[in-house]
């Protein structure tokens, strides 16, 4: 392990105080400097300075060593990102305030995920485990220029480790609290002509939030067993092969597949308490779920079934020194079910299923030429998505129309003593006991993009660089619903025949509507070489959200389920960006800033109706403020400092057109983000290194619904808080192994990572909680030429 680390490592390392290493395939920097990273945000090896664009890079290969396995710890440490991942089912994306979610298969992604230079931001597809990573690069504003019209305000671009000819490998084996255990590796090696890499990520932790339901102390001690929530159980393998049959031809094939089997997410009440407990979102829960959730809901028991295949062919031709062709081609599918206890409760309320399915192509050709004065890049690529998300739904009638206050009766949801008032004996004079319902809805979505781009850079001098490129896109978009929703039997007891949930029974049958659309999106930058240390830029880029054609059901004149068409016209920002990167000191100390101000129409939201269902909506005109900053200073020869902070006003416009949203902030997204870290590499003797870091992050406060309003009394936002992570390790100077203990939340913080969530929208908001105090004990093993 070097005595200096770079930076750009060690902020990957501090979010779960792994071990920090050094791959042989990256340059090193020289004795004393910051390395500055190599990025292909403009499709060419470029420095991070060199990019007339805000970015943030992370050496991914080093990530995966340094036990970052999941994105969201990259947003603790990455001024103008946030990720949260309530699951691996529902991850939410956030650049500079702007937050892409959606679970809908009729809403477009605004923050672009890009797995191996291909776009999977479709939510429920888009997680996947971080182990064996080449690099991550973070790209704020809008990136649809080069990235695609889903790259609206910014792109997360993973890239993994490719094989190599020499025999090499890795092996890391960790266990801590909640009974983790994780195990990951690689083996790699060839000849000149093929080489393989194999590499597999195993990890397991029990649920961190007690769930008494089915046990002795709750109200139905033979009920069900319900597993505690927030527990993860991820498998991940991925092969790759490489052929080099000519010197300027180089194939890649790349496949990975993934499997998630977590237990539940802690949708706690916060108006009902669990028998015995209270209402505080960080302890214990009764969530019993539906006694016909299998049958029902697809699934017996709360929690995650996830399965992801990705395969990845590039092909890249160099046929002179100046050009530079590529082919990409890859397919993605995945199916994942998550069932869910909507309204955290014991009583037989919202209990929900989400089945989602989705299917990805995507073909691009691009060629990239370096002349003297001139990089030209031009190309086109072909997208196709089919995806659907079914929503079924289970519950007791009379539990769940009391619950919602639709009875004349005063009796409560749940008593204090936590018994469920289940009331369907007395409204139908004894000849009923209990009147179990069901219900589903689903959305399709069918979209085809086709577009084709040009980028042109100008070196007008050895110090200007100008750049201006522009995107055509062409896009076909078919938007589905259905449902099934029977009449409810106890409301025919009142005199009333409709369902329990206020949707259009279609018997099943798929209503359908369609629309094409196209748009032009440019980008212009300038790069101004003030030194050799100093770079200085300007940006003006358009983004764009496509249209969303929101369908669901009504019934004509006579009576017959159609569409219910309603067409929120696509979402524009420009964004208009100026900064400066540099370093000094002969590069012990490296700095960023970025001012930038975003102008929005049509701004969309998402928004959910009294069934339950997420729809997109037209906010109107929304702006957007802010400035980031980062520096990293070498502090003699084993102590290394990073600190960023970021400042984000971004709100819709306060004005009367605007609706009930005017004048509020953007969900997810806190005012001030800042963390500030100190690193450790310091030699004990010839043969040992003492390694650490200590490293604290903070937020300023956040609302988790646009409204920007409680629920039923009841806050829902989460006030500023920080998180403080810690390492110390031993390492060897040359066997490759290290041996470290580490913790994150090391100060047990309690905090909201959301609420109001589904249950928000029947008046039971439901919160989840942050992970507590996590810490372990690893081994890192490498060997070969690594």
């Amino acid at each position: 392990m070097q005595q200096h680390t770079p930076l750009y490592l060690a902020l990957a390392a501090l979010a779960t105080g792994a071990p920090i290493a050094v791959a042989q395939d990256e340059p090193r920097p020289a004795a004393g400097q910051i390395e500055e990273v190599s990025v292909y945000a403009q499709r060419r090896e470029q420095t991070v300075a060199d990019v007339p664009i805000s970015i943030t890079a992370y050496s991914g290969d080093l990530l995966e060593r340094a036990n970052i396995i999941e994105l969201d710890a990259l947003s603790d440490i990455t001024p103008g990102l946030v990720i949260q991942e309530q699951s691996p089912n529902n991850p939410g994306f956030v650049i500079r305030g702007i937050t892409s979610d959606s679970g809908s298969s009729q809403a477009a992604p605004r923050v672009s995920v890009y797995y191996n230079g291909v776009d999977v931001s479709r939510s429920r597809g888009s997680y996947f485990e971080l182990f064996d990573i080449e690099r991550v690069e973070v790209v704020k504003g809008p990136q649809a220029t080069l990235f695609g019209t889903a790259a609206s305000v910014g792109a997360v671009s993973v890239y993994t480790a490719r094989p190599q000819e020499e025999l090499a490998g890795s092996l890391t084996v960790n266990a801590g609290n909640y009974s983790s255990r994780l195990a990951r590796g690689f083996v790699t090696g060839g000849s000149d002509l093929v080489q393989a890499r194999l590499a597999f990520q195993h990890r397991e932790r029990d649920g961190f939030i007690d769930n008494i339901a089915g046990s002795p102390a709750s109200q139905n001690p033979d009920g069900f067993r319900q597993s505690d929530l927030q527990g993860i159980e991820r498998t991940a393998l991925r092969s790759s092969l490489r052929l080099t049959p000519t010197d300027d031809l180089t194939i890649d094939f790349v496949y990975t597949w993934e499997e998630n089997d977590d237990t539940g997410t802690s949708f706690k009440n916060g108006l009902y308490a669990p028998t015995g407990g209270d209402s505080s979102p960080f302890s214990f829960v009764e969530m019993a779920g539906s006694p016909f959730s299998e049958a029902a809901l697809g699934k017996a028991d709360l929690g995650i079934e996830r399965e992801v295949e990705d395969y990845n062919l590039r092909m890249e031709w160099q046929p002179t020194e100046r050009l530079t062709v590529t082919s990409l081609s890859a397919w993605r599918e995945f199916e994942s079910l998550e069932v869910f206890d909507a309204d955290g409760t014991q009583a037989w309320f919202l209990e929900f299923g989400e089945d989602a399915e989705g299917e990805q192509f995507n073909q691009e050709l691009r060629a990239v030429y370096s002349g003297d004065r001139f990089t030209t890049i031009v190309g086109a690529n072909y997208f196709d998505e089919e995806g659907s998300q079914r929503v079924p739904f289970s519950t007791e009638e009379s539990i769940f129309l009391n619950c919602v206050g639709a009875l004349p009766v005063d009796a409560a949801c749940i008593e204090p003593d936590g018994r469920v008032n289940l009331l369907t004996p007395v409204l139908t004079s004894g000849l009923l006991d209990v009147l179990p319902y069901s219900s589903e809805f689903a959305n399709y979505g069918k979209n085809e993009i086709l577009s084709a781009f040009a980028d042109v850079t100008w070196a007008a001098s050895d110090a200007l660089e100008l750049t201006a490129g522009l995107r055509y896109i062409d896009e076909s978009r078919e938007s589905g619903f259905s449902a099934i929703a029977p009449n409810s039997a106890l409301l025919g007891f009142l005199g009333l025949n409709q369902p329990l949930l206020p949707v259009v029974d279609t018997g099943g049958a798929i209503v359908r509507a369609d629309g094409s659309f196209d748009d032009w999106l440019p980008r212009f930058n300038a790069l101004w070489r003030v030194s050799d240390s100093t770079n200085v830029y300007a940006t003006v880029s358009k983004g764009r959200r496509s249209d969303v054609i929101d369908v669901t059901a009504t019934r004509d004149s006579a009576g017959n389920a159609v569409a219910d068409v309603t067409e929120v016209p696509a979402e524009i920002v420009w964004n208009y960006e100026v900064g400066a990167k540099g370093a000094s000191n002969d590069r012990r100390l490296s700095y960023s800033v970025s001012l930038f101000y975003q102008d929005y129409s049509d701004f969309q939201v998402t928004l959910q109706d009294d069934a339950g269902n997420f729809f997109t909506a037209n906010a109107g005109s929304a702006t957007n403020l802010g400035v980031e900053a980062d520096v990293r200073a070498l502090l003699g020869s084993s102590l290394e400092l990073f600190a960023n902070a970021a400042w984000i006003d971004a709100e819709i416009d306060d004005d009367a057109s605007n609706g009930t949203l005017a004048g509020n902030r953007f969900r997810l997204q806190p005012e001030w983000t800042a963390s500030t870290g100190l690193f450790l590499d310091q030699p004990l003797n010839g043969a040992l290194n003492l390694t650490g870091s200590l490293v604290y992050s903070w937020r300023s406060e956040v609302f988790f619904e646009p409204e920007n309003a409680p629920i039923a009394g009841l806050p829902i936002e989460e006030d500023a808080y920080g998180l403080l992570s810690a390492r110390i390790g031993i390492a060897s100077a040359g066997q490759g192994w290290e041996l470290s203990v580490f913790a994150s939340n090391l100060l047990d913080e309690e905090y909201l990572v959301d609420a109001g969530n589904t249950g928000g929208s029947f008046g039971n908001p439901t919160f989840v909680a942050g992970p507590p105090l996590f810490w372990g004990v690893q081994l890192d093993y490498d060997f070969g030429a690594y």
